[in-house]
């Protein structure tokens, strides 16, 4: 089997998973075929079709490249074989036997469903890149096409194709990549219905119920939960039996981490705190985003009024080696005007640093004007605090790493 060049394209990549997923589907196929065609109990005797089956089995078998130096070897038993066991089995009489006889005749379909667990995993990590820089631009066509038919329009014809053009792409691509390794969002086939017929109470249906439920649903599906951390000890009582001591580290790496994956940590944070819904990554990483990084609803539950819920806008500066400044501050502050439906309330400025005195200094001034927004600093510190009661978070994201 010939080696994937090193420095193949995506779609060559896809190209080549496709391949591999097509001869999975037929080894599955085969299986149950050849399962349905082994009797149930002692049978000897020729069958040309199963014959016919096991042979075309070990040549698909033997077309599946490996995934991390693993691949199923198992093959189909021979009828004769299969029934010459159970006797064995039977003529001993254990129990145990018996099971594990059973268990040989069915080996090659376990091995093909963890192929197919290990597939399904070795897929997503290839697409998660161009998957989130997917997500980030079906968001930028949607802000587009908003702002060329208005918050309101007054006007209820089908809205210009060509207005739709990128999004449909988008959505296409979005198609392309999640093949059949992730499931597809609830609101998929509403979003893409919604795409097709593209009038106003369409765009207003996608930006308002489809895109937000199909966004979280795939960026849900990428980082999957179930992803093992690699652990250096196998018994975690050796640790404690070393009785270890030394200091205590309270500072975080910072370094070992981007700016995009930076964004990545707040937006992880905010997504699985109490108190916080919607969270959306609005922008691309570095793009000139009106300093709207991530944008996160706020609720605040009083018994005697009710439910408050604020908009919360994050702005994320990965900056370990400056402070955010006075006229960083004053710049955001005023481009938050600009996002005015619905008003931001609180603008939080995220930093991997710290904050000038000066900036300090301003920000506590306009707090205390009670001006909107309301401005809050996370620097350095905060965020050490923060995710020091949140330590699975400091392990996924690496930040422990020397």
């Amino acid at each position: 089997m010939s080696e994937a060049p090193t420095n193949s394209s995506l779609m060559d990549a896809l190209e080549i998973f496709e391949a591999t997923e097509a001869n999975l589907v037929k080894l599955e196929r085969l299986w149950e075929e050849l399962q349905g065609m082994i009797p149930g109990g002692i049978s000897f005797g020729e069958n040309i079709e199963y014959e016919d089956r096991q042979r075309s089995y070990a040549l698909l078998l033997e077309s599946l490249p490996m995934l991390d130096g693993w691949k199923p070897t198992a093959r189909p038993l021979d009828l004769d074989t299969i029934a010459q066991n159970r006797i064995d089995a039977a003529e001993l009489g254990e129990f145990g036997i018996e099971q594990s006889v059973e268990r040989g005749i069915t080996d090659p379909g376990r091995e093909l469903r963890e192929y197919r667990f290990r597939f399904n995993n070795t897929r997503k990590a290839l697409i998660r890149d161009a998957l989130v820089g997917l997500i980030d631009a079906i968001d930028d066509d949607l802000r587009t096409i908003r702002a060329a038919v208005g918050p309101e329009p007054e006007h209820r014809e089908q809205i210009e194709d060509a207005l739709w053009s990128n999004l449909r792409e988008h959505v296409k691509q979005v198609e392309v990549l999640l093949g059949s390794s992730v499931k597809r969002p609830t609101r998929w086939s509403d979003m893409r219905r919604h795409i097709r017929f593209g009038y106003p109470g369409d765009l207003h249906d996608i930006e308002n119920a489809d895109w937000p439920q199909v966004k979280a649903e795939l960026r849900k599906g990428l980082y999957g939960v179930n992803e093992a951390m690699p652990i250096k000890v196998a018994d975690l009582s050796t640790l404690v039996a070393a009785r270890p001591s030394g200091p205590i580290s309270t500072a975080l790496s910072w370094g070992n981490i981007d700016d995009a994956t930076f964004e990545r940590l707040i937006y992880a944070l905010i997504s699985n705190e109490p108190g916080y819904e919607n969270p959306a990554w609005l922008m691309n990483t570095n793009a000139t985003d009106r300093g709207r990084d991530l944008s996160v609803d706020r609720v605040i539950e009083d018994a005697l009024t009710g439910t408050l819920r604020q908009r919360v806008i994050i702005q994320c500066k990965h900056w370990t080696t400056k402070s955010v400044g006075l006229s960083d501050v004053a710049t955001l502050k005023e481009q938050m005007k600009l996002w005015d439906h619905p008003p931001v309330s609180v603008l939080i400025i995220a930093t991997s640093g710290r904050f000038t005195t000066d900036a300090v200094s301003w920000i506590e001034k306009h707090n205390g004007s009670g001006e909107a927004p309301r401005i809050e600093m996370w620097p350095e510190s905060h965020l050490e605090r923060l995710l020091s009661a949140r330590p699975a978070l400091i392990a996924e994201f690496g930040l422990r790493k020397h």
